[in-house]
């Protein structure tokens, strides 16, 4: 088992029920996720040790994402208190052909307000094999733009490895602002979560409709040789009611591809990315294979679409029955 830290905004969700618009719903369900932490209740189910750093105000609702954690077994040692709210979001589920929506509420969050690194750096970092953040953290503001280079350095500079997904989200910055700053980032990092669509709109790589994922991979790689390993998923999109996911890995300079698996019908895709993430991770701090890494990977992507919520809910045990017994089988 491994001790990984994850750091970044973790926010409270209000969903529609399946059916309804936000517009018309006089009732929301209530949940707790952001992608770092999500990753970090993963990585828990699995086993290891995970440290999840945040800040979140000293009122019910920051006692309330703290139980969310516990209830994960995640450290919750350097969530911080202060600042006066905690970000929140709203989703319009998608059904059929209606694609989801999000509305995001979180400007002047305890996170997002932060001007200083207020952990320990000596200590955050003491003994961690993984370092996960994501794009997200660094869209916040201009503050952590700078901050999240920081802690990435001070990660390295402790001996651990840095985990970045770029999880690009075009309602916090432009494409523009995003890519400039991944440049300055992702030579510090060692493990990445970036498919086509970040090495051409994010990292400049010129597009060729001829060529398949692993090129992109390559090329990426030879911009950023320091990075052991990307991977990504592709989804085909049938309707917001069923998917088809591939789960893709880079490795070596050789590409792996899971199975595919048939999602019909998604309960909640929110969070599938995270999972996804958290099982790579699980893969590289169990020296599992490639091609294990990968289909472990998947499946547990898979899987989380058919909880709601945002975090993933399984159990590395489960996530390996889920591969041996195949899709909708009892397991007696």
């Amino acid at each position: 088992m491994g001790k990984v830290v994850t750091l970044g905004e973790i926010m409270l969700r209000l969903s529609t029920q399946s059916g309804n618009r936000l517009v018309q719903s006089d009732s929301l369900q209530a949940h707790y996720g952001g992608g770092e932490a999500n990753v970090a209740i993963s990585l828990a189910n699995y086993g290891h040790e995970v440290v999840f750093a945040s800040k979140v105000p000293n009122t019910a609702l920051g006692e309330a994402v703290r139980k969310h954690l516990w209830r994960y077994h995640v450290d919750t040692h350097y969530l911080l208190t202060g600042g006066k709210r905690l970000g929140t979001y709203y989703l319009e589920t998608g059904i059929g052909e209606r694609a989801a929506s999000v509305i995001y509420d979180r400007a002047g969050s305890s996170f997002a307000e932060m001007k200083v690194l207020e952990w320990d750096l000596a200590t955050l970092f003491d003994d961690v094999d993984i370092f996960h953040i994501s794009g997200i953290t660094p869209a916040l503001s201009k503050p952590w733009q700078t901050m999240t280079l920081e802690l990435m350095k001070q990660a390295k500079k402790a001996g651990c490895k840095v985990s970045f997904d770029c999880n690009y989200r075009s309602k916090l910055w432009s494409l523009k602002e995003a890519g400039q700053l991944f440049t300055q980032i992702l030579p510090y990092v060692d493990y990445c979560s970036a498919g086509k669509l970040d090495a051409v709109n994010l990292l400049g790589i010129s597009v060729d409709s001829d060529e398949e994922l692993a090129f992109y991979y390559e090329k990426m790689q030879e911009h950023f040789p320091n990075i052991q390993l990307f991977y990504s998923t592709k989804r085909t999109v049938r309707s917001a009611s069923a998917n088809q996911l591939i789960g893709t890995l880079w490795y070596n300079h050789q590409y792996y591809e899971s199975a595919i698996h048939e999602i019909n019908p998604i309960v909640d895709r929110v969070g599938a990315g995270d999972a996804f993430a958290g099982g790579i991770l699980h893969g590289v701090l169990e020296q599992m294979t490639p091609r294990a890494t990968v289909d472990f990977a998947t499946a547990a992507a898979a899987l989380k679409h058919t909880v709601y919520g945002d975090c993933n809910q399984f159990s590395k045990e489960e996530v390996a029955d889920f591969l041996i017994c195949g899709s909708g089988k009892i397991i007696r």
